[in-house]
């Protein structure tokens, strides 16, 4: 990672980034997830893969009053989220740990109202890793693969509590069943045509109840974004299910 980071900004200015110049690099898939967030003031928020805190900041900046505790593998990039956080005046909102999700969670954390996670979307055996070792971890499965990335998720809710992840669809029925062998197999799935990535909801159920809601179109055919999704990206507006 080089020493001087950029600076950038999303939704339209609301939320303020660090993030290395080379190598991992957010895209809007952490703003979707973040929009797709149901969380309420006064509630849990925990996220699992934090990066340099985008998807955490985002939904502070919607969210009055949440509390969001981000969990990073990569220590540099945990070291800019909680740069991000100072950035962001969030400090006393948002918090990120390094941790390996190959680990039991640290103790003290509780359990949370929501998870969220943006996993790494390539499993290791059909991956080509890019010659960035920062990338590479941030977008293929490591220590910790798709299922126990999923256990620990369902694992720090609340009985009552929401899981949602954002992943690339032709994984989608891979995770659908790992969360109905959880337990969590009350499962909503909103596409993001035309992006192959899909934005999957969960929350606790004995055997596998399962809904498509209307996709997110977030491409116009003649190019730019449509009007729904230049109003969650630029706008902060909630992405609804």
């Amino acid at each position: 990672m080089e020493s001087a980071p950029t600076e950038n900004t999303v939704m339209g200015g609301r939320v303020k980034l660090l993030q290395p110049r080379r190598g991992y690099r957010i895209a809007v898939d952490a703003v979707l997830l973040a929009a797709a967030a149901e969380a309420q003031a006064g509630e849990s928020v925990l996220d699992l893969g934090a990066g340099v805190g985008a998807v955490g900041l985002c939904i502070a900046a919607r969210v009055p009053d949440c509390q969001i505790t981000g969990i990073e593998l990569q220590s540099e990039l945990a070291a800019l989220a909680e740069r991000n956080v100072a950035l962001n005046h969030a400090g006393d909102r948002v918090r990120t740990l390094v941790h390996d999700l190959a680990a039991p969670l640290p103790d003290g954390l509780g359990l949370f109202d929501h998870v969220t996670t943006n996993p790494p979307y390539l499993a290791a055996a059909v991956a080509d890793p890019s010659p960035d070792r920062s990338k590479a971890l941030a977008t293929v499965e490591s220590s910790a693969d798709l299922v126990r990335w999923l256990t620990v998720a369902t694992r720090a809710l609340k009985p009552a509590g929401t899981l949602l992840a954002i992943h690339r669809s032709d994984r989608l029925e891979e995770i659908v069943a790992i969360l109905a062998r959880l337990g969590w197999g009350d499962v909503t799935v909103k596409r993001l045509p035309p992006a192959a990535r899909v934005l999957v909801r969960a929350r606790r159920a004995s055997g596998l109840r399962r809904r498509e809601a209307e996709p997110l179109v977030l491409h116009r055919p003649e190019g730019g974004y449509t009007d729904e999704a230049e109003a969650i990206l630029r706008h902060g507006r909630p992405l609804a299910f």
